[in-house]
């Protein structure tokens, strides 16, 4: 029998190089605060207008409520917490929402609207 050559070791995969993350394009047009501010200033509810009308003006100025659902329920707590918006009913980001005292949150976010 002849003997046989010892087998090769298995050559090593080429090195994978890293994925890249996509580059998202920044937006064009107002940010999503500015929005849900608008869409609570343009509102002629005395008691303030609720998350879901808020969700259905934002969908009419063609933001995707659905895939942007998380931000705008964070939008509006912190917008609460910072004092640009009242709560008027519920916890969190669901109940009724009205604008506050003007003078407060205008000079601090160089926003204003007329009534």
């Amino acid at each position: 029998m002849a003997e046989e050559a010892p087998a090769a070791a298995p050559a090593k995969a080429p090195a994978k190089a890293p994925k890249k993350k996509a580059v998202r394009s920044k937006t064009d047009g107002p940010s999503l605060p500015k929005l849900i501010v608008a869409a609570v200033a343009e509102s002629k509810e005395r008691k303030g207008i609720s998350l879901a009308a808020i969700k259905k003006v934002l969908a009419t100025k063609k933001v995707d409520v659905a895939k942007s659902n998380k931000r705008i329920n964070t939008a509006v707590t912190k917008m609460v917490t910072n004092g640009v918006l009242t709560q008027t009913k519920g916890t969190g980001a669901s109940g009724s929402f009205k604008l506050a005292k003007q003078e407060k949150w205008t000079q601090n976010h160089g926003l204003s609207f007329s009534k």
